[in-house]
């Protein structure tokens, strides 16, 4: 079975920002998932991401995403499927997440599937809370990512529920 690797990415300091994060938060208090899924909060480092994305074979990465729709859309695609303009905005924080994918290329990784599952964010201020728009897309985002996950055959159990 593919080795699945969820990436939440974010400043939580930073509202909307910390989107990332926290849903991998939520995924990691909500549901037990086999050892071959390995869930990372990467929080807006970069470089040091580098060895997780090298042992995946398939990656979903969840962040904020400042793509110009309105606050609280949810962004879900194959990065394969985005156009290289919205792929140019969206960043890894310390280094634009084209130019990690293409370093990763150039060492010779390859990927099964790599999906972007992002929110575009309202507020970008300093402050722990999600602003309300985003808070109502998680529950959507989260199911799109879950029913992901069994499209690629990774089976999981609910521990809990969300708050």
């Amino acid at each position: 079975m593919a080795k699945v690797l969820i990436l939440g990415l974010g400043n939580i300091l930073l509202r909307d920002e910390g989107l990332g994060v926290k849903l991998l938060q939520e995924l990691e208090k909500e549901f037990l998932f086999p050892e071959e899924v390995i869930l990372h909060d990467g929080g807006t480092g970069a470089f040091f991401l580098l060895p997780y994305l090298f042992s995946a074979e398939k990656v979903i990465i969840i962040d904020a995403v400042k793509s110009g729709n309105s606050p609280g859309t949810i962004l879900f695609e194959p990065l394969s499927a985005l156009p290289r303009d919205t792929l140019e905005k969206i960043s890894l924080h310390e280094i634009g997440l084209p130019d990690l994918l293409r370093i990763l290329e150039f060492a010779g990784k390859n990927f099964e599937e790599i999906f972007l599952a992002g929110i575009e964010p309202k507020n970008l201020e300093v402050g722990l809370e999600l602003s309300e728009e985003v808070k109502r897309a998680i529950p959507e985002l989260k199911e799109k990512i879950l029913s992901l996950l069994k499209e690629w055959g990774i089976s999981f159990q609910r521990v809990s529920k969300a708050p």
